[in-house]
């Protein structure tokens, strides 16, 4: 009987306190390692019934230095006269005059704004509308792109847009609507109580449902005045 205490004391007792010492260690290296692991979850869009795809990545372009622009100034600092007079999405190659619409067919060759009271334009605080054809030049790369994917690709792109008083906005685009009626496309615009700004263009020729882009603001800055105001040359393509 001796003998066996003795086995145990020396022999069996600490291997088993080793044992359970490495037990105890893998543990802790196996938890700490499951939380520095732990992958940062992605939103994924996916497409609705209605062709809506939306979600907020991250843009694609470079933003502008903390301190030098941020969000558009309130409502009550918004300057009369000020209107929307050039379009830019460098990811999908558009840089385009705009101009005001009209109750005619769209020009070629300049996006337009829509001229409604219940809209806005840049820094206003509501919806800017603004639209051009699907057409090469124009916003066609915008119908191309919604095309794959519901327009999956186009979620996050910067969009920028220049004011006739030397301003430049940026926005995000948050949301892809596809086959949008014509009749009932600018409804949800006009309600709109925040900044936001709207892009419109066709899917098919004349009241063939719409694709729009929706996007949130991001910035405000002063920027040169040529470059805020490009000389539009409106073609007549109806």
């Amino acid at each position: 009987m001796g003998h066996l205490a003795d086995r145990i004391r020396t022999r069996i007792a600490p291997a088993l306190l080793t044992a359970l010492g490495v037990t105890f260690l893998a543990a802790g290296v196996l938890s700490l390692t499951t939380v520095a692991a732990d992958p940062v979850t992605t939103p994924t869009a996916t497409a609705s019934p209605e062709s809506v795809v939306s979600a907020t990545p991250s843009p694609l372009i470079t933003l502008p230095p903390l301190g030098s622009g941020g969000p558009p100034p309130a409502i009550a600092s918004f300057p009369p006269g000020r209107v929307a007079t050039r379009i830019r999405i460098a990811a999908l190659k558009i840089d385009l005059p705009v101009i005001s619409g009209s109750a005619g067919y769209p020009a070629c060759n300049v996006a337009m704004y829509l001229t409604d009271d219940r809209l806005g334009q840049p820094g206003q605080g509501r919806a800017t509308y603004l639209y051009a054809h699907a057409r090469t030049g124009m916003f066609l790369p915008i119908l191309d792109a919604s095309k794959v994917a519901n327009g999956k690709k186009m979620l996050g792109m910067i969009v920028e847009v220049w004011t006739n008083d030397d301003q430049r906005f940026l926005y995000v685009v948050d949301k892809v609507k596809r086959h949008v009626p014509y009749d009932t496309a600018v409804g949800p615009a006009i309600v709109a109580d925040t900044e936001q700004l709207w892009l419109q263009t066709s899917e098919g020729r004349g009241t063939q449902p719409k694709l729009q882009l929706i996007a949130e603001p991001l910035s405000q800055e002063a920027a040169p005045h040529d470059e805020a105001n490009p000389t539009p040359k409106p073609v007549n393509c109806a």
